[in-house]
C-alpha cells in the first residue's frame, strides 16, 4: 500500500509540470486520473481568484491551464460547469488589464468549448460580438471575425436556423442602436475630442455593418430583418457609419470578394491519371467517384454565383418614411457633410425613389442648386437626379429641373461633352416621365443631331427617337419619321399623365409554351399523371419564400361544414316569428321555383350546344388554356423566355426588320437583367449612360512607356540568357562572339569570305597595309 501512495505521489509529481501528457492520459481513462485534474483545477482557481483580487498580478501558467481545461472539459462536465462562464466574465470585465496572449488563448478556449458542444453558439456571440470593436490586435479581431461568420453558416448550412438568427440579429440591432443618440459628426467635423468620442462609438456600429454584409453576400441572410439592420444604420451620426450602410444598398462593394470565398474546382483527369498509375482498389474506385461528384457541384455553384433571392431595395420595411429621413438629414446637416457623402446620400435616395415609385418633391428644389457644369461629381447627380424620376412624378415638378438643365449645359458657351451629358440627361429624365417635356424647348434640342461632335449627335438623335415613340405630336412633322406619322394618322394618342394602360389579358407567349408542352407530350406518349408529377418536379432547385416566425398551423381557410339551415339571430320573439312566417313563404316560393325551372330547362334544351361563358373566355384570341389549367413553375417561366427568344431569333433571321431585332435585344437584355439577379435595371443608370460615346484621347508619352513596361511584366523566360550570368550588368553577347561560334559551311558562304575570294591584287595590297597600321597603333 505503501508503495503505492508513493508510486501515486511521483506520478502526480511528473504530471503536473507536463500538461499535454496529463491531458492525453485523461481523454483515455477520466475516471482514473480525476485526482490529477481536481488538483489543477484548484490551481486554476486560486489563480484566477487572485488575478481579481490584483489585476496587476502576472499570471504565468494561467494561459496554460486553461487550454488544458477546456480540451478536458466534456470529460467532467459536473466539475467544469463554470469554466465557461468564468472566461466569458475575464474576458468582458477585465479585457484591458489581460496581456495579448491571454486574451487570445481564453477566446481560443471558448471557441474549443462550443466546438465540443460544452457551450451553445448564442452563449459564445453574446462574448464574442463585445470584444470586436475593443480588441486592439488585428489577428485576433480577424480571428474573431472569421469564427463569427463560419459559426452562423454552419448553423444555416442545411436549413435556416430562425431561433439563433433572431437572437444574432437582435444583437447587432443593440449594437447599432447604442450610438444613435449621440451627436452627428459629420466628414467635415473640426472637433478631434468630439470626433474620437463619436468613433469609438461608431466602432461598434461599424462591425455590426461590416458582419450583415458578409453574411448577405454570402446568402446565410437575405430577409427583411437583415436589410432592417443596415437600413438603421444609414441614420447613424457616425458619417463612416452611415457610407458602409450606403454602400450596401447601392452595392458598390458587391465585386469584392475574399480569397477564402474562391471555389477551386479538383482536376478529374489529373484524379485519372493518378488511379491507373497507381494500384486499383475498390475504395479508390469509390473515392474518385465521390471526388467527381464533388467536382460537378462545385463546378454547378461557381457557375450559378451567390446572387441574392431579392435585392435589398425591395426588403425595406417602410420606404417612403426611409426616404422622408434620408431625405431630411440630407437638408439637415446640409454643411457638415462632405459633397461626396451628400452624393451617396443622393444616390440612395434616388434608387430608393425609382424602384417603389416614391415621390419626395422638395428632393428636386434641393438638387437644383448643383446642376452646372463645373460642379464636381456632377454626372452622379445627374444619374440621381435620372433614377429617382419615374411615372408617377408630376410633371410640373420636373419641368423647372429639365430649363435648369438646358441653360446650364446644353449652350454653345460649353464643350460638346457637357451638351452631350445635358442632352442624355434630359432624355433619361423624359423616358421616365415624356410629359415633362416642354415643345419649344424640344424642337432647340432635336436641331442638336446636326452637331459636328459624335457624343452631341447620338444624344440629340436618342432623344428624338424617343419621343417619336412616346410622344410624336411633340414634334414637328417631318421629324415624326415614317411609323410615327402613321400612329398619329391612325389616332392614336399617348396617355396623359394620371391614366393607366389596359390590364393585360393572359401571358404574352404562353402558347410557344403550351404547345412545346404538346409536343413533348406527344412524343414521349405520357398522361396528365405523368405531367402533374412533372409539375411538382419543377419546383426543385426554386427557393420558396418562408415566414421566420415559427408557427404550428398553416394559415389556410378551415372549411366548416353547416346544417343546412340558416342561422338567424334575434333580439325579440316577434322578430323570431316573422322568420318563422318568412320560412313558410320561401319553401312554397321554392316550389314554384322548381316548377319554373322544370319549364326552363326544356327551352334551355335546345341551346345545350351553346358555349358558356368561361368556354367562350378561352376561346378568345390571345387567352390560353394552360394558364387556367395548370400552376407555372419557375422552370416553366424560364422555359417560355428561352421559347421567346427562339422565336425572336427566327423572326429576324426571315427578315422581321428592325422591330423584330428590338424585340430580340430586349428579351436578351431582359435575360441578363434576370440572371444577374436584378428585377428593374431600367430603373438604375451609370456614368457611361449620361456621359454618352467618348473618342478616346491620344496617349502621351509616359502613358505610352508605362503601357510598354506593363506589357513586359512576367516576359523575361522568353528572353536571351547569354552573358547575363558572369557579367555584373545584363547584356547579350557580341558580335564578335556569335562569329566565332558560327558554323564553318555558314562562315565560307558569308559575304565576307567571298569577297575576299574575288578581291583583286590592289585590293589585298590596300587591306595588307591598313593591317600593319592597326598593329602598330596597339603597341604589336
Amino acid at each position: 500500500m505503501e508503495k503505492n501512495k508513493k508510486s501515486k505521489s511521483g506520478r502526480g509529481a511528473l504530471l503536473v509540470a507536463n500538461l499535454p501528457a496529463l491531458q492525453s492520459l485523461i481523454k483515455r481513462d477520466p475516471a482514473g486520473y480525476r485526482e490529477e485534474f481536481l488538483q489543477q483545477w484548484n490551481h486554476y482557481e486560486s489563480q484566477r481568484r487572485i488575478f481579481e483580487l490584483k489585476p496587476d498580478h502576472g499570471l504565468d501558467t494561467f494561459a496554460e491551464l486553461v487550454g488544458f481545461l477546456a480540451q478536458v472539459a466534456p470529460c467532467y462536465p459536473a466539475e467544469t460547469a463554470a469554466l465557461p462562464g468564468q472566461l466569458s466574465t475575464l474576458l468582458l470585465e477585465h479585457h484591458a488589464t489581460l496581456s495579448p496572449d491571454t486574451r487570445k488563448t481564453l477566446v481560443q478556449s471558448l471557441v474549443l468549448l462550443r466546438n465540443r458542444d460544452v457551450i451553445p453558439s448564442v452563449e459564445l456571440l453574446k462574448v464574442l460580438f463585445p470584444l470586436l470593436p475593443i480588441t486592439t490586435s488585428s489577428t485576433l479581431r480577424s480571428y474573431i471575425r472569421s469564427t463569427i461568420l463560419s459559426d452562423i453558416r454552419n448553423a444555416n448550412q442545411r436549413s435556416k436556423n430562425h431561433k439563433l438568427n433572431r437572437v444574432v440579429q437582435g444583437l447587432l440591432f443593440g449594437m447599432v442602436e447604442r450610438g444613435m443618440d449621440a451627436e452627428m459628426q459629420g466628414s467635415k467635423t473640426k472637433n478631434k475630442a468630439a470626433a474620437s468620442a463619436a468613433g469609438k462609438a461608431g466602432a461598434e456600429a461599424m462591425w455590426a455593418v461590416m458582419l450583415t454584409k458578409e453574411l448577405w453576400r454570402k446568402g446565410v441572410w437575405n430577409d427583411a430583418k437583415t436589410v432592417s439592420i443596415v437600413a438603421l444604420a444609414c441614420f447613424h451620426p457616425t458619417a463612416k457609419v452611415q457610407n458602409a450602410a450606403i454602400h450596401f444598398f447601392l452595392g458598390s462593394e458587391d465585386a469584392v470578394e475574399d480569397s477564402d470565398e474562391e471555389i477551386e474546382v479538383p482536376d478529374v483527369k489529373k484524379l485519372q491519371h493518378q488511379r491507373t498509375i497507381n494500384k486499383t482498389r475498390r475504395s479508390q474506385e469509390k473515392k474518385l467517384a465521390k471526388q467527381k461528384k464533388d467536382a460537378s457541384k462545385k463546378r454547378k455553384a461557381k457557375a450559378a454565383g451567390t446572387t441574392p433571392n431579392f435585392p435589398a431595395l425591395q426588403l425595406l420595411h417602410d420606404p417612403q418614411g426611409f426616404a422622408e429621413k434620408l431625405y431630411a438629414n440630407l437638408v439637415k446637416y446640409d454643411k457638415q457633410h462632405s459633397l461626396d457623402h451628400k452624393v451617396l446620400i443622393m444616390q440612395l435616395l434616388s434608387r430608393v425613389m425609382g424602384s417603389h415609385k416614391l415621390c419626395v418633391l422638395s428632393f428636386y428644389s434641393y438638387i437644383v442648386k448643383y446642376l452646372t457644369h463645373h460642379q464636381l461629381r456632377v454626372t452622379l447627380i445627374l444619374v440621381s437626379l435620372a433614377q429617382s424620376v419615374h411615372d408617377l412624378t408630376p410633371p410640373d415638378i420636373l419641368t423647372p429641373v429639365i430649363r435648369k438643365l438646358a441653360s446650364e449645359f446644353v449652350h454653345p458657351g460649353v464643350g460638346s461633352e457637357v451638351v452631350a451629358a445635358g442632352i442624355n440627361s434630359i432624355r433619361e429624365i423624359c423616358r421616365r416621365q415624356p410629359w415633362c417635356m416642354e415643345p419649344e424647348l424640344l424642337e432647340d434640342l432635336v436641331e442638336y443631331r446636326k452637331s459636328a461632335d459624335k457624343g452631341v449627335t447620338t444624344a440629340a438623335r436618342g432623344l428624338l427617337q424617343l419621343y417619336r415613340e412616346v410622344n410624336p405630336g411633340m414634334l414637328k412633322r417631318r421629324e415624326r419619321g415614317k411609323v410615327a406619322s402613321m400612329s398619329t394618322a391612325a389616332g392614336k394618342q399617348p396617355l396623359q399623365y394620371g391614366y393607366s394602360a389596359e390590364a393585360p389579358q393572359g401571358i404574352e407567349g404562353i402558347e410557344l409554351l403550351e404547345s412545346h408542352l404538346e409536343e413533348k407530350r406527344a412524343a414521349a406518349g405520357s398522361d396528365t399523371e405523368d405531367a402533374d408529377e412533372d409539375d411538382e418536379g419543377a419546383w426543385d432547385g426554386w427557393e420558396v419564400e418562408s415566414s421566420d416566425e415559427d408557427s404550428d398551423d398553416e394559415g389556410g381557410w378551415i372549411e366548416v361544414e353547416s346544417d343546412g339551415e340558416d342561422l338567424v339571430f334575434s333580439d325579440s320573439d316577434d322578430e323570431g316569428a316573422k322568420n318563422k312566417d318568412k320560412k313558410g313563404k320561401g319553401k312554397a316560393k321554392a316550389k314554384a321555383e322548381e316548377v319554373d325551372d322544370d319549364a326552363d330547362k326544356e327551352k334551355d334544351g335546345e341551346d345545350a350546344d351553346a358555349p358558356t361563358a368561361a368556354e367562350s373566355a378561352v376561346e378568345k384570341p390571345g387567352f390560353s388554356a394552360l394558364a387556367t389549367t395548370k400552376i407555372l413553375t419557375p422552370a416553366d417561366f424560364a422555359l417560355l423566355n428561352e421559347l421567346r427568344i427562339k422565336a425572336a431569333t427566327a423572326e429576324v433571321e426571315a427578315g422581321g426588320g428592325s422591330s423584330a431585332k428590338r424585340k430580340l435585344a430586349e428579351l436578351n437584355a431582359r435575360k441578363r437583367t434576370s440572371a444577374a439577379g436584378a428585377e428593374d435595371d431600367d430603373a438604375f443608370l451609370s456614368e457611361s449612360e449620361i456621359l454618352g460615346p467618348r473618342k478616346k484621347t491620344k496617349a502621351d508619352y509616359a502613358e505610352r512607356m508605362a503601357s510598354v513596361e506593363k506589357g513586359r511584366e512576367g516576359r523575361e523566360k522568353f528572353g536571351s540568357r547569354k552573358g547575363k550570368e558572369k557579367k555584373e550588368e545584363y547584356s547579350s553577347s557580341t558580335n564578335r562572339q556569335k562569329a566565332r561560334n558560327k558554323p564553318l559551311m555558314m562562315a565560307i558562304h558569308s559575304t565576307k569570305i567571298r569577297s575576299k575570294k574575288s578581291a583583286s591584287l590592289r585590293d589585298k595590297q590596300k587591306a595588307l597595309q591598313a593591317h600593319k597600321v592597326r598593329q602598330k597603333k596597339q603597341g604589336h
